[in-house]
């Protein structure tokens, strides 16, 4: 009897995960839309939604947030794991590291003819978009294990703060299968459903991806397509070709509080007193005030028009900052190689 309850328990956890949306009202109406407005067909569409596993790891990240009321001891426990400084230090030991570079540097000498063209075509620096996908994907090694299809159903339809952003990326994605000629069931990436090399989304797979081979379908997956469509993507939000990023400022003091920063907030560097480049910088343009938080002191920068540019494909400085530092340090690679 109790192998029996057993089974019966382990068959009833099973089918919290397997689930048929085909019932649920909403996926009903998107397969009918669909089926009139895309040509896919009825049949076809209901037998997508008809067995998904439910992805129930990426569902807790966009869970509505509650606020927890602590210990004192897991506030003293959390202030020792995270620090009041020193933000910067973990975070670009992450993103920033000898690994990342030496890697940077082999994935752009393998691919060194798709690179020189995509930098000729876009005007985007080839260090800076391998360096975006060295920070996305490890250049291809990392780009997630979440079936996208799956991935992006539950995201739609269970309960979490964003589902009508997943509705629009679901529909996407169906619409890219069909349009771009693959099985949408056979497509992995991450927990939020972003694909390839670049971990696009569904829609700006639609509207960056670029078809660099020629051979009429764009996938992401591949290291051609992906390069030339990071490029398309800075290019499109408008970054200037020739202009500079980023260039690290000195300032009186250990921490910096005099002005607010942030890559949002733009100042005439005429404004800013007390403020100097650290080398010649060669930029008349309205600079942002980039604080980096570290262990002992403030790191502080100017980001120039193409650091605002970067924040177009995460909404983060630390992120922008990572890019820009790592994309200098594969250029450092490279060219001390082409020296020896």
């Amino acid at each position: 009897m109790m192998k029996f309850v057993l089974i019966l328990m382990c068959m009833l956890s099973f089918s919290l995960y397997a689930k048929d949306y085909t019932k649920n009202t909403e996926v009903a109406m998107l397969i009918d839309e669909m089926s009139k407005t895309d040509g896919l067909e009825k049949v076809y569409l209901e037998k997508l939604f008809k067995d998904v596993t439910v992805q129930s790891k990426a569902l807790r990240a966009f869970r509505p947030k509650v606020k927890k009321n602590r210990t004192p001891e897991q506030i003293a426990r959390l202030k020792k794991l995270y620090p009041k400084y020193g933000a910067w230090d973990r975070y670009s030991q992450l993103k920033v590291n000898s690994s990342r570079v030496r890697q940077g540097a082999a994935f752009i000498k393998k691919h060194q003819d798709v690179f020189d063209k995509v930098e000729k075509r876009y005007g985007v620096p080839k260090e800076y978009i391998a360096a975006i996908i060295g920070v996305e994907t490890v250049y291809g090694g990392n780009v997630g294990n979440f079936p996208v299809f799956d991935t992006l159903t539950t995201l739609a339809f269970e309960k979490n703060r964003r589902n009508k952003f997943f509705k629009k990326q679901l529909k996407k994605f169906i619409q890219l299968s069909h349009n771009q000629k693959f099985n949408p069931k056979n497509v992995f990436g991450s927990y939020a459903g972003a694909i390839g090399l670049g971990q696009f989304m569904p829609s700006n797979y639609e509207a960056y991806g670029v078809d660099f081979n020629a051979d009429g379908y764009i996938r992401l997956q591949e290291a051609g397509d992906a390069i030339a469509s990071v490029a398309n993507y800075l290019k499109e939000n408008r970054w200037r070709a020739g202009e500079p990023v980023a260039t690290r400022v000195k300032y009186d003091g250990t921490r910096f509080r005099a002005y607010k920063t942030g890559y949002k907030r733009t100042y005439n560097r005429s404004e800013l007193k007390g403020i100097e480049p650290r080398e010649k910088w060669d930029y008349n343009g309205k600079v942002r005030l980039i604080k980096l938080n570290k262990k002992m002191y403030d790191e502080l920068w100017y980001g120039a028009k193409n650091f605002f540019v970067i924040t177009r494909y995460n909404h983060s400085a630390y992120y922008a900052m990572s890019i820009h530092q790592l994309a200098q340090k594969i250029k450092a690679k490279l060219e001390t190689k082409v020296e020896q």
